[in-house]
C-alpha cells in the first residue's frame, strides 16, 4: 500500500555552507521536443503546451516519464526547514538528488518501492574549478542524443507532483568531475527500473561504464 509522506521539520544552521562543498548534479539539459521524447519512450504525451527551458534547475519544472506518461513535475522533493537561530520555518527546499545508498531512508523509501520514473535528458552539468570561480562542465552520452536517468516521484502538498534524480558512484570520465553521477539506464533496463521489484531496481544503481562526452565551458556555475 502506498504510504503517505509527511515532510518533517528539521533544525538546521542557516549560515552559508562551506565553500568547499560541491553539490551533486544541480542542472541538466533536455533539449528535445516533447513529441520526440514521448515517441522515444513510448509514452503518452501529457505535456501539451507546457513551456519550460532547455536547462532544468532544482525547484523548477521538468519532463518525467511516470506510469507510462510524459508529464511535467517539479524537480526536487520539498523538505521543510526550521532555522536554529529564530525557530521559524523556512520555505521548503527542493531535494533534487537521492543517493543510491540512502534509498532506504524515510524520505525516499516509499517512492523507491512504489514510484520510480525515468528522467529524459540530453546532458547534465557538474561544477569544476576553484571555489568562487567554478564553471559548468557538461557530460553526455555520445552514442545517444537522448537518454534516461533513474528517478523517483511522488505527489506533495507543497508543489504537487515532484521528482528527484538517483545518484550513484562516478566512474570513467565522470569521476574526473565529481564523485557521484546520475544512474543512467540503457533502454533494455527502463521497464526494470519503473516496473521491477525494488531488488531488481537496486541492482541498476551502478556506475555507468559506457563512453561519456565531456564538454568543459567558461560559463560560470
Amino acid at each position: 500500500m502506498c504510504q503517505p509522506f509527511s515532510a518533517g521539520v528539521l533544525q538546521i544552521d542557516t549560515r552559508a555552507p562551506s565553500r568547499q562543498h560541491i553539490p551533486m548534479c544541480n542542472l541538466y539539459r533536455m533539449t528535445k521536443a516533447h513529441e520526440e521524447v514521448a515517441r522515444w519512450f513510448n509514452a503518452i504525451d501529457q505535456l501539451g503546451k507546457s513551456n519550460f527551458g532547455d536547462e532544468v534547475f532544482p525547484g523548477y519544472p521538468g519532463a518525467v516519464v511516470a506510469d507510462g506518461k510524459l508529464q511535467q513535475m517539479t524537480w526536487g522533493f520539498p523538505l521543510t526547514l526550521k532555522s536554529k537561530r529564530t525557530g521559524k520555518p523556512l520555505k521548503p527546499k527542493p531535494v533534487n538528488n537521492a543517493r543510491s545508498d540512502k534509498l532506504d531512508e524515510y524520505m525516499w523509501r516509499y517512492s523507491f518501492e512504489e514510484r520510480r520514473c525515468l528522467i529524459p535528458l540530453t546532458a547534465w552539468a557538474e561544477a569544476e574549478g576553484k571555489p568562487g570561480n567554478k564553471t559548468r562542465t557538461w557530460l553526455s552520452r555520445p552514442d545517444a542524443g537522448l537518454f534516461a536517468a533513474a528517478g523517483l516521484w511522488r505527489n506533495s502538498d507543497e508543489w504537487g507532483l515532484v521528482y528527484t534524480m538517483v545518484m550513484t558512484d562516478s566512474a570513467g570520465a565522470a569521476a574526473e568531475c565529481h564523485s557521484r553521477m546520475p544512474v543512467l539506464l540503457v533502454q533494455d533496463d527502463w521497464s526494470k527500473w519503473t516496473d521491477g521489484t525494488p531488488s531488481e531496481a537496486r541492482r541498476l544503481c551502478k556506475p555507468w561504464t559506457g563512453e561519456l562526452a565531456v564538454e568543459r565551458t567558461d560559463q560560470r556555475w
